[in-house]
C-alpha cells in the first residue's frame, strides 16, 4: 500500500480530533452529575414538591457556572456554556422533552391580508381549501387558489373587498390580473411564515433550552421545533402556541350588565332546549349557594326556590357576582366558558343590548391559581371589533414585581403607543373605569387609573402570575406576536425516565453487539480478525467523534444505526479476508495474496457500500426526527467503515506481515469451512420461485384481509404510553376507554412488560390547542384511575421526575393532514430508492438484466416483510405498527439486500470475463458458491447484532428490529435464489431469442 505515512497521519489526526470532540461530552456529563448531586443534598425528599425544587436547584447551579471556566485543554479554556455547546446532543427519545411540528395558519394570514372581508366568494374559497387539505399534498395557499378559481365567476382577487386594500396598498391595484395578485400573495405569505419562524426562534432562545432545533419544513407553513431535555411540557407548548396578540380595551363596569343578564336569561329560556339543559340538583347546599349568588347579582330580582323545574340557562351557570364598581360581570366555572360565550353572542341575545353597547366584546379572565371559576368581562368594542391599542406598540417587556411582591410584566411603548395610552388612561381616570389588558383573548388584568393620565408609555400587567408565567409572557411580548395562530399538528413528548431507560437499553444492546462481533471475528479469522477488531473500534470512535463535531443529535434509532453499522462494517473486512484466503489457496505467497486480496475486493466493497449509502441518503432526505438521526449515523458509519477497512486494516496487516508474522486468515475451526463448495443453485431456482410465490401470495392475501397495523404516523391520532403499578389487561383498558362517555373508540396494546400499554385514540384529532390536549389527558386519567392505585393526576402527567416508574411516560400526536403527507413521503422514499438503485446497477454492470434481478429481489423482500407483519401483528408480544421507523427498516432492508446482491453480481462479472469458455450457467453457479462464505458470514454477523438489539434494546424499537431481522434473512435468501436466477433467466431468454433469429 502506497502513502502509508499519509494514512497513519490521517488516522492519528482523526482519532485525536474525535477524542477532543468527545471530551466535551464527558466534561458536560461530569458537571451535570455534580449539579444533580448538589440538588439532592440541598433538597431532601421530605420537602413538598421536592422534584420540582430539585430541578430548579440543578438549573440554578448550572446557571451559576455557565460563564465559569470549567475545562482546560492545553492553553485553551472553556466555560460551561462552551462545553455544553460542543457536547454531543441527545435526542428526544434519550433525554426526554418535546418534538412538535407547528402549522402556521395560512388561512388566518389570508384573512388578515384581506382585512377580514365578508366577501362570500373569498370566505367560501377558504372553507373549500380547508376541505381540500384533508387529502391534498398541496400547500394551503395552492388549494385556496384552486378553490377560488373554481367558484370566482366575475370576482377578482384584486377586488376592493378582497386584496385591493390599504394593507396591500402599493403592491396590489385594481387593474392586476389574478395571476399577478397570486405572485404578491405568495410573497406576503412567505414573509409572514419567515416572521413566525423568527418569532419562535427568539422565544426559544429566551426560554433557555439546551441544543434546541428549529427549522422550516418546505413552503407549507410548517415549522419543526425540537426541545430535548425540557421537563415542563405545558410551559413549552404554551410558549410555542401563544400568538401573543396583546390588546388594550376600555372595560365596562360589571353592574352595567346585571339587567342585561336578566333579560338574556329570560330570552334563552325560549331558545334553549330545556331537556338538554336541565340537570340533576347535586345537593341542597349547592342550590342554595347558587341562588344566593343570583340574588346578590340581581338585587330586587328573586328566584322562586320552590320552582325546581325552572331552568335558567345563564343563572344556573353563575358561581358568583362581580364586585360593585369592578369590571367583572359575574363568575362562571372554567368548563362553562364556551357555553356562556355562545349564549351571549346569539343574535337574539345581543339584540337586547342598549344601542351604545351593541359592539360590546365579552371575554373571560385568567383563572386564579387552583381555582375552577373565572370572571366574565365586558369590553367596549367598536364596529371593526378592534382594540383601542394593540401590542404592536410594545418595544420592550420585562418580568418585574408588583407592590405586593407578586410577579408582574412591565412594558415600554413607542411614541405612537405612548400617546394613545395617555389618552386612554386619562379617560379611564375621568370616568372611573378600568382598562382591560387582553392577551390572546384572555383578560389578564383590568386595573383602574387612580393617579391621572399615564405618560411616557410605561404600563404593567399583573394577573396572579407564577414567576415562570411572568418570565414567559415578557419573553413572548419582547419577541413579538405571531402573524397567525400556530397549531401543533404533530407532537412527541417523552418523559425523562423513559429517556433514561432508552439510554440504558441502548447502551446494553450496543455493548453486547460489539462484544459478539469482536469475538466472532477472532474466532473465524484468527489474527486477521483481531486486526479487523482494532479497525472497528477506531471506526466507532470516529463515528461518535464526527457526530459530536457536526452537532448531530444522537437518538435511539441513531444508536441502532451505529450498532447496525458495526455489523455491516464487518462486511468489508470479510470480503477482503475471503479474497486473501482465495489467493492463498491458489498457492500465492502471503504478501502477494494480501496485495491481490485487497485489490480484488475493492470493487465489491465500493459497489455494496454505495448502494447502501444511496438508500440511506434517500432516508435522510425524506425522514424527519429520529429517522433522520438513523440515516445520519448510517451515512457516517458507511464512510468511516470504508476508511478503516480499506486503509487501517491494511496498515495493520502489512505491518504484521512485514515483520515476519504469519497470517492465514482462519483458525483450526474455520480453516476448511466453505472450501471447494460447488452448489448448483440455478437447478433449484424453480423450487425457490414456487416457495417465494406461495409466501408472497399468503402475505398479499393477509394484506388484503387483515391489512397492516398502521400507526398514527399514517392515519392520525394520539398515542399515550402508560405504565401501571401492576399488570393490566389491554383488552379491559380498551373496553373502558371505548365507552361513549370517554373516547368512544380507542385501542390498547401491551408494549414490553405486562404493566406497560400503548393507548391510541382518534378522539377530537381534528381539533388542536392545549385545551383539547388537556381535556383528553384528563379523560384518559379519569377512565383508568381505578387501575393507577393512589396516583394523582399531577403525578400521572409529571414530566420532571427522572425516576418516575408509573403514569404517563410518552405522548405522541399526528393530525390527519400531516399523516397523509407522511404516507406520501414514505411511498416516494421507497420508490425513489428503487429507481436510484436500478440506475446505479445499470451504470455499473451495463446490462438492464442485472438491474431487473436486483429490483425483483428487493420487491420480493419488501412484500415478504409486509406479509410477515400483516400475518403476525395481532399476536406478537410487541408493537408492530407501521410507522416512519418501519419505513426506515424497509429502506435499510433494501440497502442490505442490494449490498448482498451486488457482491454476487461483481463476482459473476469477474468470472465471466476470466472464463470466456464457460457456459453462463456455470459462471453463475461458481460465482454464487465462491461468495457463499462471505454471504453467510456477513449475514450471520449482522443477524447477531440485530438480535442483540432486539432482545436488549428498548421496547420502542423492537418492531423496527424485527423488520430488519426478517429483512436480513429474506435478503440473504433472495440474493442467492431470486436476484441472480431472475437475471440469468432474462439473459438466457434474450440469448435464446437471438439464436432463433
Amino acid at each position: 500500500m502506497q502513502n502509508k505515512g499519509l494514512v497513519k497521519l490521517f488516522a492519528v489526526l482523526f482519532g485525536l480530533v474525535s477524542i477532543y470532540q468527545l471530551s466535551f461530552t464527558f466534561k458536560a456529563n461530569q458537571i451535570e452529575s455534580k449539579a444533580e448531586e448538589v440538588a439532592i443534598n440541598n433538597v431532601p425528599e421530605t420537602e413538598d414538591h421536592y422534584r420540582a425544587k430539585r430541578s430548579a436547584e440543578e438549573l440554578n447551579y448550572l446557571d451559576a457556572v455557565a460563564n465559569d471556566t470549567v475545562f482546560n485543554i492545553g492553553i485553551a479554556k472553556f466555560t460551561y456554556n462552551e462545553v455544553k455547546q460542543k457536547a454531543m446532543n441527545l435526542g428526544l427519545d434519550l433525554k426526554g422533552g418535546i418534538n412538535v411540528i407547528l402549522q402556521v395558519s395560512v388561512k388566518d394570514i389570508l384573512k388578515g391580508l384581506a382585512n377580514h372581508t365578508k366577501n362570500p366568494v373569498f370566505n367560501k374559497a377558504l372553507d373549500d381549501a380547508s376541505e381540500l387539505q384533508k387529502d391534498s399534498q398541496n400547500t394551503y395557499l395552492e388549494d385556496f387558489f384552486i378553490a377560488f378559481d373554481k367558484i370566482k365567476g366575475d370576482t377578482k382577487l384584486a377586488s376592493p373587498d378582497i386584496f385591493y386594500t390599504k394593507t396591500l396598498d402599493g403592491e396590489i391595484d385594481g387593474s392586476m390580473s389574478d395571476d399577478e395578485v397570486k405572485v404578491v400573495i405568495e410573497r406576503k405569505i412567505d414573509e409572514s411564515i419567515v416572521s413566525a419562524f423568527e418569532v419562535l426562534r427568539k422565544r426559544i432562545d429566551e426560554f433557555g433550552v439546551t441544543s434546541p432545533n428549529i427549522q422550516r419544513l418546505g413552503t407549507s407553513g410548517r415549522i419543526l421545533v425540537e426541545l430535548p431535555g425540557v421537563k415542563d411540557i405545558e410551559r413549552a407548548t404554551a410558549l410555542l402556541q401563544s400568538t401573543a396578540q396583546l390588546e388594550f380595551w376600555d372595560a365596562y363596569r360589571g353592574e352595567q350588565f346585571f339587567g342585561f343578564l336578566t333579560q338574556a336569561n329570560e330570552t334563552l329560556k325560549d331558545v334553549v332546549d330545556t331537556k338538554s339543559e336541565s340537570a340533576e340538583v347535586e345537593s341542597n347546599d349547592q342550590e342554595d349557594a347558587q341562588e344566593d349568588a343570583i340574588d346578590d347579582l340581581l338585587g330586587d330580582a328573586t328566584t322562586d326556590s320552590t320552582a325546581v323545574d325552572t331552568v335558567n340557562p345563564i343563572f344556573d351557570l353563575i358561581r358568583g357576582p362581580g364586585y360593585q364598581g369592578g369590571p367583572i360581570v359575574a363568575y362562571f366555572e372554567v368548563a362553562d366558558k364556551d357555553q356562556v360565550l355562545e349564549y351571549l353572542n346569539m343574535p337574539q341575545v345581543r339584540a337586547l343590548l342598549p344601542a351604545e353597547m351593541r359592539y360590546v366584546k365579552f371575554a373571560f379572565g385568567k383563572p386564579e391559581t387552583n381555582s375552577e371559576v373565572v370572571g366574565l368581562y365586558a369590553l367596549a368594542g367598536n364596529r371593526d371589533n378592534e382594540p383601542q391599542l394593540s401590542g404592536a406598540v410594545v418595544t420592550d417587556a420585562r418580568q418585574n414585581y408588583g407592590p405586593t411582591g407578586k410577579p408582574t410584566v412591565s412594558m415600554q411603548m413607542n411614541a405612537k403607543g405612548a400617546k394613545i395610552w395617555e389618552e386612554m388612561t386619562g379617560e379611564a381616570f375621568t370616568n372611573g373605569s378600568q382598562i382591560a389588558i387582553v392577551l390572546d383573548n384572555v383578560v389578564y388584568s383590568a386595573p383602574g387609573v387612580t393617579t391621572g393620565p399615564i405618560s411616557g408609555g410605561n404600563s404593567e400587567i399583573s394577573g396572579n402570575f407564577t414567576l415562570n408565567e411572568a418570565i414567559d409572557l415578557a419573553n413572548v411580548l419582547r419577541a413579538g406576536k405571531l402573524p397567525a395562530s400556530a397549531d401543533i399538528i404533530q407532537s412527541d413528548v417523552v418523559g425523562p425516565s423513559l429517556g433514561q431507560e432508552a439510554i440504558d437499553s441502548g447502551t446494553m444492546s450496543f455493548m453486547i453487539a460489539l462484544a459478539l462481533v469482536l469475538v466472532w471475528m477472532v474466532v473465524y479469522y484468527g489474527k486477521g480478525g483481531a486486526f479487523a477488531d482494532v479497525a472497528m473500534l477506531l471506526n466507532i470512535l470516529l463515528i461518535f467523534g464526527i457526530l459530536s463535531g457536526l452537532g448531530a443529535v444522537l437518538t435511539l434509532p441513531g444508536i441502532a444505526g451505529i450498532v447496525l453499522t458495526i455489523g455491516m462494517s464487518v462486511d468489508a473486512n470479510v470480503l477482503i479476508f475471503e479474497r486473501i484466503r482465495e489467493e492463498l489457496g491458489k498457492g500465492k505467497g502471503q504478501k502477494e495474496a494480501i496485495q491481490d486480496g485487497f485489490s480484488n475486493a475493492l470493487s465489491s466493497i465500493l459497489d455494496a457500500n454505495i448502494t447502501t449509502g444511496l438508500t440511506a441518503l434517500i432516508l435522510f432526505v425524506f425522514g424527519t426526527g429520529p429517522i433522520k438521526g438513523f440515516a445520519t449515523t448510517l451515512l457516517i458509519g458507511i464512510a468511516t467503515s470504508l476508511f478503516t477497512a480499506i486503509f487501517i486494516t491494511r496498515l495493520l496487516i502489512d505491518w504484521y506481515a512485514n515483520k515476519g508474522g504469519s497470517l492465514d486468515f482462519s483458525t483450526g475451526i474455520t480453516k476448511n469451512l466453505f472450501r471447494n463448495i460447488n452448489i448448483e443453485f440455478l437447478k433449484k431456482r424453480k423450487l425457490a420461485y414456487i416457495i417465494s410465490g406461495v409466501v408472497i401470495v399468503l402475505g398479499l392475501g393477509s394484506l388484503f384481509t387483515n391489512g397492516l397495523d398502521q400507526g398514527v404516523d399514517f392515519v392520525g391520532g394520539r398515542t399515550y404510553r402508560v405504565v401501571f403499578p401492576q399488570d393490566v389487561s389491554a383488552s379491559e383498558i380498551k373496553s373502558v376507554l371505548s365507552q361513549p362517555d370517554v373516547f368512544n373508540s380507542a385501542d390498547a396494546k401491551t408494549v414490553g412488560a405486562s404493566n406497560s400499554l400503548k393507548i391510541t385514540t382518534k378522539y377530537k384529532i381534528d381539533e388542536t390547542g392545549k385545551e383539547v390536549d388537556e381535556e383528553i389527558r384528563t379523560k384518559l386519567f379519569d377512565a383508568i384511575q381505578p387501575y393507577l392505585g393512589d396516583l394523582t393526576y399531577e403525578e400521572f402527567i409529571d414530566n420532571t421526575n427522572v425516576n418516575k416508574v408509573n403514569g404517563l411516560m410518552e405522548a405522541y400526536k399526528v393530525s390527519p393532514t400531516i399523516a397523509d403527507d407522511i404516507k406520501q413521503a414514505s411511498f416516494w422514499a421507497i420508490l425513489g430508492s428503487l429507481i436510484v438503485v436500478f440506475l446505479y446497477i445499470l451504470f455499473r454492470f451495463k446490462k438492464w438484466q442485472y438491474s431487473l434481478g436486483a429490483v425483483a429481489a428487493v420487491f420480493h423482500d419488501v412484500l415478504i416483510v409486509l406479509g410477515v407483519f400483516s400475518l403476525t401483528y395481532k399476536f406478537m408480544p410487541f408493537s408492530m405498527e407501521i410507522d416512519q421507523a418501519f419505513i426506515a427498516a424497509i429502506l435499510t432492508v433494501i440497502g442490505y439486500s442490494l449490498n448482498d446482491t451486488v457482491v454476487v453480481f461483481d463476482r459473476i462479472r469477474e468470472y465471466f470475463n476470466e472464463h470466456t469458455g464457460w457456459d453462463f450457467g456455470k459462471v453463475v453457479d461458481v460465482s454464487l458458491s465462491s461468495t457463499l462464505s462471505r454471504t453467510l458470514n456477513t449475514s450471520l454477523t449482522t443477524l447477531v447484532v440485530l438480535l442483540a438489539i432486539f432482545f436488549f434494546g428498548g421496547d420502542s424499537i423492537r418492531g423496527f428490529m424485527f423488520a430488519l431481522i426478517v429483512g436480513v434473512i429474506v435478503g440473504t435468501y433472495s440474493s442467492l435464489f431470486i436476484a441472480t436466477p431472475v437475471m440469468f433467466d432474462t439473459v438466457k431468454r434474450l440469448e435464446d431469442k437471438k439464436k432463433k433469429n
